[in-house]
């Protein structure tokens, strides 16, 4: 096993966190009203009594901004993973469905598959997993009969009290940086760094970010507020028709000619 210094860590990450903050804005420049319309609920913001347009635009945004972005954060930590795996036990990134890193440690043959947090699936996706470590399991020993293979549900941050699992084990947080860097302190050396040009990175995002608010709240006032109040009817069928609603045509302002 090969030490990995914070400087390593601190380099990796403000060479790579650009990509995390690039990926935000570019997501948010290519985004439609349609989209955050189709994929939210509409009956929980209903619930809500959201009775302004640009409230519920607003609220409908950061709502898919929010599992979009922890997705996108999700592959920076994963291959941040990847990186500290690879300069301390030789890692690499797996070509295993559903495992993203594989390492050999202590004779045994370490597959991983990466999560951002400890609560991140249903009793299918866990199910899932699990499938996915026993094919990896009969692939690797199909090769090497003698093979000993552990699998390992790694997950970025929180904490796990009852990390042995059955089938395979669940480390989080602390334990699992510490895992697959051999530095019990690792987790710290992660957290400073991610601030690296941040100020800037947020404050580009946010121009786009209030412009595309405004964009939306014109777009869905034309199409959803009738008498200055929303129809819900029409976004519901929107959103959850058989069918997707045909546009009726704006009806023409009719305009006033002066008689000579």
């Amino acid at each position: 096993m090969t030490s990995i210094s914070s400087a390593d860590v601190k380099n990796y990450v403000q060479q790579n966190i650009r990509s995390f903050h690039k990926a935000k804005i570019t997501s948010l420049r290519s985004l439609k009203l349609t989209t955050i319309l189709k994929k939210k609920n509409p009956y929980l913001f209903r619930a809500k009594n959201i009775t302004l347009a640009q409230d519920l635009v607003k609220t409908l945004l950061d709502a898919y901004l929010s599992s979009q972005e922890e997705a996108m954060f999700g592959d920076f930590l994963e291959g941040l993973a990847v990186f500290i795996c690879k300069k301390a036990h030789g890692g690499w990134k797996s070509s295993a469905q559903g495992v993203d890193l594989e390492f050999d440690k202590d004779g045994k043959r370490f597959i991983l598959a990466v999560k951002s947090g400890p609560n991140w699936g249903n009793s299918s996706q866990i199910r899932k997993m699990k499938d996915d470590f026993k094919k990896a399991h009969q692939t690797l020993r199909s090769s090497n009969s003698k093979l000993d293979v552990v699998a390992v549900n790694g997950c970025c941050y929180g904490r796990n009290t009852k990390p042995d699992k059955g089938d395979y084990y669940k480390y989080c947080g602390q334990t699992f940086w510490g895992f697959i860097s051999g530095d019990p302190n690792l987790y710290l050396d992660i957290i400073k760094p991610l601030g690296h040009d941040a100020k800037n990175r947020n404050s580009e995002f946010f121009k786009e970010y209030s412009q595309l608010i405004n964009r939306f709240t014109s777009d869905f006032s034309q199409e959803y507020v009738v008498n200055g109040e929303i129809n819900w009817n029409a976004l519901v069928e929107f959103n959850s028709g058989k069918s997707q609603p045909k546009r009726q045509p704006k009806p023409k302002s009719k305009t006033k000619t002066n008689k000579e």
